[in-house]
C-alpha cells in the first residue's frame, strides 16, 4: 500500500448544462493524469461512490443551496475510499474514510473538508455513504432538532422508500411515534410494512386520490410531515396538519428537474397562521458537530437488527450516469451505490 496502483484515473464529468430530467449523454467519462503527491496530500482509491438525488440542483447552471457546476467540472457525491498513499500525518496508507469524493477511481485531498475516517466494520462499508452517511444523518437531524419529533404523534413520510424516508420512519417509530409512509409500487409498500415497520403505507401509483388516501391513513391530522418530494406535496397535506404541526423540507426530487417558474406553488399558507404549523428545512452538515453521536448510536441499530435499510449496488464506474438518472424515473428501491473496487475486507 506505499504507492499508487496506477498514473492514470478517470472520472465522471459534467458534459452540458442539464435541462428537464438528466440522461447520460450530459455527463462523460474521461482519463486524467494523477498528479505527484504534494506535502500535505494523500491519494485515496474509490471503492463505492453515491448517486445523490441532490446532485440534479447543481446540474443546470443555476444555484441552489450549493453552487451551480460548470461544463468539465467533476460530478461530486459521497464514497468510501481507501488511502494509497499519503504526505499527510494524519492519513496513513490503508486508512478507510468516507469523504466527498465524487464519481471517481482516485482523489486527492489536503484532508480538508468533510471527511471521516471508518472503524466501526460492524456495518457494510456503503452503510457509512447511507444510512450512517448524509440520507441517515437528514433523516436523524430532520428528526430530532427540526421536527422536534413526540411520542404519540403521527409522522407521515413522502417518497418513503428512499434512503433518508426510510431512515427518518424508523426513527419516528423508535420515538413511539405513528407512522405513514408514501411510496410508489408493491415492492416498495411491502418491505416499508414488513421490513421497516411503519403502521401503514400508502401506494401513490394505486391510489386514484392521493389526498384521500392520506386522510384515511390519518384520520386525526398529521403532527408531522418528513417530505422529501416538494412543493406539489407539502400544499397537499398542509391542510390536514394538526395544530401546532411541523413540516420538515428535507428534498425536493419531483421539483429538481422543473424551472422554478413551473413549479406548483403553495397555496394552502393559511395554515400556518390558523394551525400555527412551522415549516423548515435542513442541511445536514450544520450539525456536523453531533454526527458521531448519531452514527454511534445508529450503528448499533443496525448492528442488533432493529435499524433497516437497502442499497442498490451497481458494478463498475463505467454505470454511474445510468444509476444516477434512475433516480429520476423512481426506479431506485434504497440507496444507490456504484461499486468502483473492491472492498479490501472482502
Amino acid at each position: 500500500m506505499g504507492g499508487t496502483v496506477t498514473t492514470t484515473t478517470r472520472r465522471w464529468v459534467l458534459a452540458r448544462h442539464v435541462e428537464g430530467a438528466p440522461s447520460p449523454e450530459d455527463f462523460r467519462l474521461e482519463t486524467l493524469q494523477l498528479p505527484a503527491l504534494e506535502d500535505g496530500r494523500f491519494i485515496a482509491r474509490v471503492i463505492l461512490s453515491s448517486v445523490d438525488p441532490g446532485t440534479r440542483s447543481r446540474l443546470s447552471g443555476g444555484d441552489s443551496y450549493a453552487g451551480a457546476m460548470k461544463i468539465g467540472e467533476g460530478i461530486d457525491g459521497f464514497c468510501v475510499a481507501q488511502v494509497v498513499e499519503s504526505r499527510n500525518p494524519n492519513y496513513a496508507p490503508g486508512d478507510l474514510i468516507a469523504a466527498g469524493g465524487g464519481w471517481r477511481e482516485h482523489f486527492v485531498s489536503d484532508g480538508r473538508g468533510f471527511i471521516q475516517k471508518i472503524t466501526d466494520r460492524r456495518v457494510p462499508l456503503g452503510c457509512w455513504i447511507g444510512i450512517l452517511g448524509v440520507p441517515g444523518l437528514t433523516a436523524w437531524f430532520g428528526m430530532h432538532r427540526v421536527a422536534q419529533a413526540k411520542e404519540g404523534e403521527v409522522l407521515l413520510v413522502s417518497s418513503a422508500a428512499g434512503p433518508v424516508g426510510a431512515t427518518a420512519g424508523q426513527i419516528g417509530k423508535k420515538l413511539g411515534m405513528r407512522v405513514v409512509g408514501i411510496a410508489g409500487g408493491p415492492k416498495k409498500c411491502a418491505w416499508l410494512k414488513d421490513e421497516a415497520g411503519f403502521d401503514a403505507v400508502i401506494d401513490y401509483k394505486a391510489e386514484p386520490d392521493l389526498t384521500a388516501a392520506i386522510k384515511a391513513a390519518c384520520p386525526g391530522g398529521v403532527d408531522v410531515l418528513f417530505d422529501n418530494v416538494g412543493n406539489e406535496m407539502v400544499d397537499r397535506v398542509l391542510p390536514l396538519m394538526k395544530l401546532r404541526g411541523r413540516v420538515v423540507v428535507s428534498g425536493q426530487v419531483a421539483d429538481y428537474n422543473v424551472p422554478v417558474e413551473q413549479r406548483h406553488g403553495l397555496k394552502h399558507t393559511d395554515v400556518f397562521i390558523t394551525h400555527r404549523v412551522r415549516m423548515e428545512g435542513l442541511v445536514v452538515f450544520d450539525d456536523i458537530r453531533q454526527f458521531a453521536v448519531a452514527q454511534s448510536q445508529m450503528a448499533d441499530w443496525i448492528a442488533d437488527g432493529s435499524l433497516k435499510f437497502a442499497i442498490e449496488e451497481f458494478d463498475g464506474l463505467e454505470r454511474a450516469a445510468e444509476a444516477f438518472c434512475g433516480l429520476f424515473r423512481g426506479e431506485n428501491f434504497g440507496r444507490r451505490l456504484v461499486r468502483v473496487s473492491e472492498d479490501p475486507a472482502a
